[in-house]
């Protein structure tokens, strides 16, 4: 039994290890302190590192800018083995080990890793101090976990992920050109300047100099046939560089589009059960649970009078402030949920619409209005308006329900 009391208080101290070191989780003031000490020493990190670079300042302030630096990388060293310690956490599904390996070869993993190792290893090789000097560089990429407060960098995955086939299409293109413009490059100016355009890279670097950027000014044409070739060259670059950029940008708008049309059209939260208070002049007062005439799929799972619950068989009656949490059964395995609260906003195209003339699946049945906190039975000539929440019914798929619902 003691032996069982420590293995729980063990688990119960992982659990609230790697609600700690899980960005975003601020349920607690441990947590989100965590949160902020964590990102205030990576600051400090990143302005030590810069500071470092200024000479007479790191003359005069040595000593403070290193323990700075080691007090910090501490820190990430102790973060990164609670998270190892708590892996399984972050990778229920796997076994503990196969847990640590997976979060150790992930992106995060990585960055967590090269965050201090860098720092330590000059003192066991002292010879590569310079090389592990460069990977210090990946702790700034630990910024990225601050995404879990903002949906910003979120959308800008979800844009190059939905868009990877333009943007790879179109850099595809852009590489094409370069290749093409540095062997033409090579072939014409070779000759009138070999020691500039030595072999095909030369011609690389000059293509790629001039359609990336505004050209270093370094290998350039001098022949009058370079020089066409070159403003030839440089039309196509300004087109096609472009490409990627627009494919972004339009990504970008697509997704801003999306996020305005959820939020003025409707706010809805998928569910499978719901609480229902039944208040004055409710249909359902004195009926019994048996002829409400609920959908086959949808059933009555727990009636709370007072301080009393009851069991609702089908001869119960209802009263008033009778408090009943509706549930709604999963019809098929592919049919996750089929119970659906759809909150009517400004520009709703329900809004106004009286139910018998809504345009929706047959396979949809509207169960219950909330106009104001009051419980309304629907019928037929029940006009829609702004702000009502409408229950939502549906033995077909939640996808075909959010897209009768958007459009």
């Amino acid at each position: 039994m003691d032996n069982d009391n420590r293995i729980q208080k063990r688990e119960q101290i992982r659990d609230r290890l790697f609600n700690m070191v899980s960005v975003g989780v601020i349920d607690d003031r441990l947590n989100q302190g965590y949160d902020i000490v964590s990102t205030l020493l990576l600051i400090i990190n990143l302005v030590v590192s810069i500071m470092m670079t200024f000479e007479d300042f790191y003359q005069a302030h040595y000593a403070v800018l290193h323990w700075a630096e080691a007090i910090t990388v501490a820190f990430f060293a102790i973060d990164y083995i609670l998270r190892l310690i708590t892996a399984d956490k972050l990778y229920p599904e796997k076994p503990r080990n196969m847990a640590v390996v997976s979060y150790v070869f992930s992106g995060y993993g990585i960055i967590d890793l090269l965050s201090f190792l860098p720092y330590y290893l000059p003192f066991f090789f002292p010879a590569g101090a310079a090389v592990f000097r460069l990977f210090r560089v990946v702790r700034i990429f630990r910024l990225f976990r601050i995404n879990a407060y903002s949906d910003s960098l979120t959308i800008i995955g979800r844009v190059i992920s939905g868009k990877k086939t333009q943007i790879l299409a179109s850099v595809f293109i852009i590489f094409l050109l370069i290749l093409a413009a540095s062997l033409c490059m090579y072939s014409v100016e070779h000759e009138a300047q070999p020691d500039v355009f030595k072999n095909a890279f030369s011609g690389m670097w000059w293509a790629t100099s001039t359609l990336l950027t505004i050209g270093y000014g370094d290998i350039y044409p001098i022949t009058a046939a370079g020089r066409v070739l070159g403003i030839l060259i440089t039309f196509l670059g300004v087109g096609l560089v472009a490409i990627p950029t627009g494919i972004i940008s339009a990504g970008f708008v697509e997704e801003y589009q999306r996020a305005q049309r959820y939020e003025d059209v409707e706010a809805e939260r998928a569910i499978h059960f719901i609480e229902v208070l039944i208040r004055e002049r409710d249909r359902w007062i004195g009926k019994k649970i048996k002829d409400l005439g609920l959908p086959k799929d949808i059933l009555i799972a727990t009636l709370v009078r007072g301080d009393e619950t009851i069991v609702p068989r089908g001869n119960v009656e209802i009263q008033l402030n009778d408090k009943l949490i509706i549930a709604a059964a999963s019809v098929k395995d592919d049919y996750v949920i089929n119970l659906k609260e759809v909150k009517l906003k400004k520009n709703h195209r329900w809004n106004g619409v009286k139910i018998r003339d809504l345009d929706i699946s047959r396979q949809s049945f509207i169960v219950l209005v909330n106009r104001n906190e009051k419980m309304i039975v629907p019928n037929g000539n029940l006009t829609l308006l702004e702000g009502d929440k409408v229950l939502v019914y549906s033995t077909d798929s939640i996808r075909r329900i959010e897209k009768e619902a958007l459009f």
